[in-house]
């Protein structure tokens, strides 16, 4: 179904979004050699072979052991467990947002000189920078090389944290950064907007000239990278990332969801209008209908640029706080909805309860597992209809307590 409620993303310290496909599957967490000093010998082929030097090899492991506390986190991802709301509430603050103007009246020249050569609002690049480290205020603790060896040398998807590693390596013999001060999170991710080591290699950019890609200690190396980042994937120069909008009494959810995306103009036509009552500036653009509240909550149009931010992180509830941060640093208030009282996200248990009770209540939902597929979908809408609400088909704490009265 296109009308997307999302959830948000579990939270390990905010992994990047280009550490996110890294950490969302759980593999085998059994070291695959004997010993730490057996993995070594073993990697040193391989990354001579990508070009690594001895020198840098032998700097980068001289301390090196296994760490069984970066192991024990690949097992502590959570369900989601925050509503979307929640997410934002604790991302997007006014504080964040006077960080972000003072950040952007600081690095002024250099978030102009980049939206001049990659087409990225510097707000945007503030957003991101904002989200991952707190404007550099935490980039992780950890050894970047030590951290994924230890995911390689446990086997937890090894064959993509290997490449990762062997990656970071190499970063470090073309003098990118030494590998003391190679750090980031316990999956890779580093500096101060969270690339991992192959996306660095694509996309980090040497934007003040040093003759280095310097994403830990050059901010102005940092923040090019990123726009250049969202250049390579898309971002319509000059363009927003979406609108929130009001829908009008009466509205077809049920058109809604068989249209999926369809241009602004379309939208209007339903009676979809902007909460600000202006017009939108090209009716032509294609947008997609956003309810991550269902229908009592604020609800978005998304343009492309919301899709280009979910490269950096794939998800919904991301790409919105980095959205709406932007939005504020640029001077915009709170959503003009408000978000439903009351609210809560449901875990597993309590989405196969939902499940429950929607089956005795005469509705197919299959069998109750806890996992909202179309089945439960429709067993939510059909029940909102004989219920005479609004049809969105949010699975939320309130419609939960609702079929439990």
């Amino acid at each position: 179904m296109f009308i997307s409620h999302g959830r948000a993303v579990p939270i390990f310290r905010r992994l990047s979004a280009l550490a996110l496909a890294a950490a969302l599957s759980v593999g085998a967490i059994v070291p695959a050699v004997a010993n730490s000093a057996d993995f070594v010998r073993r990697l040193w082929p391989l990354a001579e072979a990508r070009g690594v030097s001895r020198s840098a090899f032998e700097s980068a492991f001289a301390s090196y052991s296994y760490q069984p506390k970066v192991m024990a986190l690949t097992g502590k991802q959570p369900e989601f467990s925050q509503t979307v709301q929640q997410y934002i509430d604790k991302r997007v603050t006014e504080g964040q947002a006077r960080k972000g103007q003072a950040m952007r009246q600081e690095w002024k020249q250099t978030l102009g000189g980049a939206q001049q050569r990659w087409g990225v609002q510097p707000e945007i690049v503030l957003a991101i920078w904002g989200m991952e480290t707190n404007y550099g205020g935490f980039m992780g603790g950890e050894n970047t090389v030590h951290a994924l060896a230890t995911l390689t040398e446990g086997g937890y998807r090894a064959n993509y944290f290997q490449d990762e590693l062997l990656t970071a390596l190499r970063i470090i013999t073309d003098g990118h950064v030494s590998a003391d001060n190679m750090v980031g999170s316990w999956a890779g991710a580093m500096g101060h907007t969270q690339f991992m080591p192959t996306s660095f290699m694509r996309y980090a950019v040497d934007y003040n000239g040093d003759g280095r890609k310097d994403i830990w200690n050059s901010v102005q190396d940092a923040l090019g990278s990123t726009a250049n980042y969202l250049h390579s994937f898309g971002w319509r120069s000059g363009e927003t990332w979406g609108y929130e909008v009001r829908l009008p009494n009466g509205f077809d959810f049920a058109r809604a969801r068989q249209l999926e995306k369809a241009p602004l103009s379309q939208w209007q036509a339903m009676g979809v209008q902007r909460v600000s009552g202006r017009a939108f500036p090209r009716a032509s653009d294609v947008g997609r209908l956003y309810m991550p509240a269902g229908a009592s909550g604020p609800t978005f149009l998304l343009l492309p640029n919301f899709d280009v931010i979910k490269r950096y992180n794939n998800s919904d509830s991301y790409a919105l706080a980095v959205g709406h941060l932007a939005d504020r640093i640029i001077g915009g208030g709170n959503f003009a909805t408000a978000w439903p009282a009351g609210d809560f996200a449901l875990n597993k248990a309590q989405r196969a309860e939902l499940q429950t009770l929607l089956a005795r209540a005469g509705y197919d939902v299959g069998t109750p597992d806890g996992v909202v597929g179309p089945k439960t979908r429709a067993a939510v809408l059909a029940w909102q209809k004989h219920m005479g609400l609004p049809a969105d088909g949010y699975v939320s704490g309130r419609l939960l307590q609702a079929l439990q009265r």
